[in-house]
């Protein structure tokens, strides 16, 4: 018709909706050793992967094996605290890309939790009914992505530790749809403690992750998260959390609460392979440290291309092993401590102590 404006047609591109699994556990359970299995593992090509870590200086991103085609995003900080906000935006993220077709189509988003986190706001702004939307972007989330499991990785070795210490480790527990005992090669308690955590989530299934035939990728489910036949604690948690005020806040990255703190080491130069040996041990054998969970990434003088990277849990400290390169270009030395009452100033001071005296340019972050 003359005289009238054309009319636009805007392209609207639609997907299924995709399923989100929570890879959730306490400090040290083992999550990382899961999520490499599983992006090693053909079946899960299409997998996108969102690592939350606790601390300002992330080093679980460089010991992921995530590839260079998936969608790979890393965030910092309290993710408990300001759950809504950081999966969502998270989420919506993955989806821009996917629609700008930046990145392949996804089938599945897994989110590996910090070993801190409170699973219930998380839970909460994934579910219908959960946590408000609060703008155009949380509709967005809501209509693409759905929960569909929530797998727990137990660490049988610290796990008594954990329970009396951490409500959080009872509520990665009771939210679980599969809870993967880890640590059974250096500790065989696999039926005793299947035995107790049946009692506190008999929905779940265990599965021993050195037992023959275990395979993690088996655990995703396509079906909506329930917490059908969970402990009676669930729906109340649950219900408790909608009703607070969860606005997004600024929080402080290296805090977890009034008692959990984390605090991160970097320094620039390669280090004397006996002085990081000597700092590892000090640290992880004075019981006074407070020491939750130790894990970094080193420069070492005797081979710059091959870092040192070294775990500790409590006050046992694995056996540190070399990678065959750097992950990525960044080739400083990294160290995430997180513990309670952590004699901080003493650590640092030690730590400078056997850096290079060429650089006292050793970058700290508290």
């Amino acid at each position: 018709m003359s005289g009238e404006a054309p009319l636009e047609f805007e392209l609207i591109v639609r997907y299924e909706p995709v399923p989100v699994t929570l890879l959730t556990g306490f400090l040290g359970s083992g999550k990382t050793t899961l999520l490499n299995d599983l992006l090693a593992d053909p079946r899960m090509g299409n997998m996108a992967v969102i690592v939350n870590e606790f601390g300002t200086v992330p080093v679980d991103h460089d010991l992921v094996h995530a590839g260079s085609e998936r969608y790979f995003q890393t965030t910092t900080g309290c993710i408990c605290c300001t759950a809504s906000g950081d999966i969502r935006a998270s989420l919506f993220e993955l989806h821009e890309a996917r629609s700008r077709g930046e990145i392949p189509a996804v089938s599945r988003v897994v989110i590996e939790t910090t070993g801190l986190a409170d699973p219930v706001p998380i839970i909460n702004s994934l579910v219908a009914g959960g946590a408000p939307a609060m703008g155009l972007r949380d509709h967005v989330v809501a209509r693409h992505y759905y929960l569909s499991g929530v797998i727990t990785a137990f660490d049988v070795f610290a796990g008594r530790a954990t329970l009396d210490s951490f409500m959080e480790g009872w509520k990665q527990l009771a939210f679980a749809d599969h809870i993967i005992l880890t640590k059974t090669d250096i500790v065989e308690e696999r039926l005793s403690w299947t035995e107790e955590l049946c009692q506190l989530n008999p929905a779940a299934m265990f599965h021993d992750r050195h037992a023959a035939g275990f395979d993690l990728a088996s655990l995703f489910s396509e079906r909506p998260y329930s917490i059908q036949g969970k402990a009676d604690d669930v729906p109340g948690w649950l219900a408790m959390e909608a009703l607070a005020k969860h606005a997004d806040h600024a929080h402080d990255s290296n805090r977890h609460g009034d008692e959990v703190e984390a605090f991160s080491l970097v320094h620039d130069e390669p280090l004397d392979p006996p002085s990081v040996e000597t700092f590892l041990h000090l640290v992880t054998s004075n019981i006074s440290s407070g020491l939750l969970r130790l894990k970094g990434i080193f420069a070492l003088a005797d081979d710059l291309d091959r870092p040192l990277v070294a775990h500790a849990v409590h006050r046992r400290l694995y056996p540190p092993h070399r990678l065959d390169r750097w992950p990525s270009g960044d080739r400083t030395t990294r160290v995430v401590l997180i513990g309670q009452d952590m004699p901080a100033k003493p650590i640092r001071d030690l730590f400078e102590v056997l850096t290079p005296r060429s650089s006292r340019k050793t970058r700290r972050q508290a």
